[in-house]
Formats: structure tokens, sequence, C-alpha cells
């Protein structure tokens, strides 16, 4: 059971006290028919499960936390909504049919991804998008992006741009796409990679710096050839450290992606973030990513699944208590059950965290926060840490003194990883509310923005409800 601070207990009063006693009800979908259904958080022994009934195709449970009380705090943690800019779409049907946003939806735009490709040179079985080069069609033209970034900046951006697929990086003409949005005004660029063309291809990655990419978010499941072969069908270790070693030489910054999977890289959490550390400056954070059950994947929903409270457990036991789970808060702009984030400066091996100043995190921090200050927050600590220019030093003061505080400030700066997590929702843990507070949208190939869960959100019979097969 996760230990927590004395202030972030309930009190004995407020925790339900009956075995499957009904924490909250909610809305959700069938895994089956997707069609909307009632459904609870409930509990047993200390797991919190999801539980809902479909008429048709029975009743479903699943684990979505484990402890209670750490659950019913974090989910009191409700952050002020922040209604989307020019939204897209009547609420006709009701979430979570009406997407592209719909005047219903409940929180302004942080980060946007941009689906430039349906190709890939992998072909991963855990695959949320099914990429498939042999069916991917054309990729969407330079116009077609075009009108996307003006769609975009009409509903409210510019937001932070996640250039994402397929693999972006088999398209040639990525620096141009980059610098065509840099153009309009976007000014955040995270190329969502698996590695392998900018560890092979000395030229791409400086022509992508050159363009104006901000950072890497490069897929990092393990350090050893069995889970990566079970994630991602081949051994790529080495080609992951080497993409590591050329967005250093190319002073691009490096967020590590892990997706974890029960059973196959949960005994990996402390290996990578000490992998991350040993990387520091050019990692910049470790962003996991509990498996999620859309797209191309056939696992089981209960067995495989790994919960963000798991994950802390986790991170605590396999780092000798280097970090605590306590010392994680849930996002500050999106619902409170979507992530978790930590900072810490580490040297000389020892880890101290560094207290939130309720905007920092994965996309904003603990307490309340905007969308627009998330953005900025990510912007600042998934970039690649730059050499501080001292001010110019007003009469009196001391200019040594200045000299000396900004490279104490870069120093630390350099020595500051962030330890965090998002758990994206799928038909069977999706929840109505958590989704109505989606900040993270993806472009439809029409031009509308849309809810990353909602648009993956993929039937038990592998058809989705958005998402074009």
């Amino acid at each position: 059971m996760l230990k927590l601070p004395k202030s972030s207990k309930p009190t004995a009063s407020t925790r339900p006290n009956s075995v499957s006693a009904c924490i909250a009800e909610i809305k959700s979908v069938c895994p089956v028919c997707l069609n909307r259904i009632d459904a609870q958080y409930r509990f047993k022994g200390e797991t919190v499960l999801l539980t809902k009934t479909c008429a048709e195709h029975g009743t479903f449970e699943t684990p979505v936390w484990e402890g209670v009380e750490h659950f019913l705090a974090w989910r009191e943690q409700q952050n002020p909504a922040q209604a989307p800019v020019n939204p897209a779409r009547k609420a006709e049907r009701g979430c979570p049919y009406d997407c592209g946003l719909c005047e219903n939806h409940r929180q302004a735009s942080c980060c946007v991804l941009l689906e430039l490709t349906r190709r890939c040179d992998l072909h991963c079985p855990v695959c949320f998008a099914s990429s498939d080069t042999n069916t991917a069609g054309d990729d969407p033209s330079l116009e077609t992006i075009a009108r996307w970034y003006d769609r975009i900046l009409d509903q409210g951006g510019p937001f932070n741009i996640q250039l994402s697929g397929g693999e972006p990086t088999m398209r040639d003409d990525l620096p141009e796409i980059i610098r065509m949005g840099k153009e309009k005004g976007f000014s955040f660029f995270q190329l969502n990679t698996n590695g392998l063309r900018i560890a092979r291809d000395p030229e791409y990655l400086p022509a992508l710096a050159k363009a104006g990419l901000n950072t890497v978010f490069l897929q990092f499941d393990s350090l050893t050839a069995e889970a990566c072969v079970a994630l991602r069908g081949r051994d790529i270790v080495a080609e992951k450290k080497q993409a590591i070693k050329n967005c250093a030489d190319t002073g691009l910054g490096v967020v590590l992606t892990p997706t974890v999977r029960r059973g196959v890289n949960d005994g990996e959490i402390g290996a990578i973030i000490d992998f991350a550390a040993a990387h520091l400056p050019t990692v910049r954070g470790v962003h996991f990513q509990p498996m999620s059950f859309f797209g191309r994947y056939a696992g089981d929903p209960v067995a495989d699944r790994i919960t963000l409270s798991a994950l802390l457990t986790l991170a605590e036991e396999q780092s000798g208590g280097r970090i605590k789970a306590a010392d994680f808060l849930p996002g500050g702009a999106e619902h409170p059950q979507c992530s978790f984030h930590a900072k810490y400066r580490v040297r000389g091996g020892n880890w101290e965290l560094r207290k939130s100043s309720g905007n920092s995190g994965c996309c904003g921090g603990g307490g309340s926060t905007t969308s627009d200050t998330a953005r900025r927050t990510v912007a600042r600590q998934w970039s690649a840490v730059k050499s501080m220019a001292p001010p110019k030093a007003l009469p009196g003061f001391n200019l040594d003194s200045l000299d000396k505080f900004v490279t104490m400030a870069e120093q630390q700066e350099k020595e500051t990883i962030e330890i965090s997590g998002m758990a994206f929702q799928d038909a069977w843990t999706v929840d109505l509310q958590r989704l109505s507070r989606c900040y993270i949208n993806i472009v439809s190939p029409e031009g509308l923005l849309m809810p990353f869960c909602a648009y993956n959100l993929t039937a038990a019979g592998g058809k989705p409800l958005y998402r074009q097969k």
C-alpha cells in the first residue's frame, strides 16, 4: 500500500468501510459495443475497480488503482474547468460521441498531436495507431498540414505540437513541417519517435534541430532484449542508446518514454530511472505510460494491466527508497487520475526532491493550473538546458555575484530530472468525466481536435470509435 504524507490522507470517516462498497458513480462505455453505460468505482481490499454492466454484454471489472485512501485523496484534487476556445462541435449525442472538440468539453488544449504518416519502420505488437506501412496510404500533404496548423490556431493555439505517427521520421520533409509551424507561431515541437532513424542517419537529426525541433520523446521500454522483442518485435536497445548520444551531440533534450506492461518490463522501472539519471543533462525526464488496450493489442485487459499507483510503488521499491511514492503529485490541469510527476536534483548519487511550485509536472503540476501554464512548463522542462547569459549589472551590483548566481542556476537545471507518468484510458477504464477534461488532443484527418483517449478508443473486437483503420 502506498505511504502518503499525513496531510493527503482522508479521515477515517471519509473512507468507505464495506467490501466492494461504491466510491463514486460515473459514466463509461461497454468495452464490446462502446455504448455509454453507468459505471462505479468500487474497492475490494486495497484495489480500486471500475465496474460496469452492459445489458447485452455483461459485467466488467478492471483494476484502476491500488490503495483506497490514495485514490480518494488524489480524486479530491479536482481543478477548475477551462472551456476550450471555439469548440467545433455541438453536443448532440453526448460524450464520447461528439468529439471535435464539443461545447461540453471542460478543458482547453495543451498539447496537440499531428499524425504525419501511418508508415513505420517497426511493427510493434502494442501500437496504439495500428501503423502498417503496407496499408498506410499516402502521407498528409504539406498543404493539409498547413490547414491543420491554421485550424489549431483558430481553436486557441498556438499549443505545444507533438510530431507523431506512425513513425514521423519516415518523412524526409519533417524539417519543412517544423519550419512551417514555427513561421505560423508555434514555439514548441516534440518528436515522438522510436529513434531508429535518428540513430542511424547522421544528417537527419541536425536538420530537425536547425528547423526548430525542441525535444525528442524517445520510445524506451527496456534495457533488455527480451522485453524489447515482446513490446517492439525485435531487440533495439543499441539503437536507442545511439539515438540518445546523437541527441547529446546535437544539443537536443530527450524524454525517455517507456510503455509498461505487467510481467514484461515492470521489473525495470528503477533501472530505466537510473539510466536516465546517468545521462543527464541530455535526458530531461522519464515519462511512464502504462499499457492501454487500444489499437494493435489483443492482450488481457486485467492480467496485463498496470496502474499509475502500482508504478509509484515499484519506483520506490526498485530505487531502494531514493525516490518515494509519496513524493509524487497528480497533474494540475488534467483530471488527477490521469498523471503523476515529481522533480529531483541528482548529485553524486543523492536524489533531492524539488518542491513543486504548483505549476510543474508532465503537463502542469500539483495544485490548480491552466493548460497555458502547463504548456509553458512542458517546454521549459523537456527542452535541452541552454547556457544562461547573466543580466547586465546595474550600478552598485556585484557582477561577480550575478555570474555566480547564473552559473549555479544553470548547474541546478542540468542536474534536474522529472519522473512522470500518464495513464491513457481505454474501453475498459474510460471515465467520461476524465475524458471531458483531456487536454492532449489529436488532429483528425478532417482537422478536428479530438481528445487522445476518445480518438483511440477501441472496442474489444478491434473496431475504433473514431480512428480510421
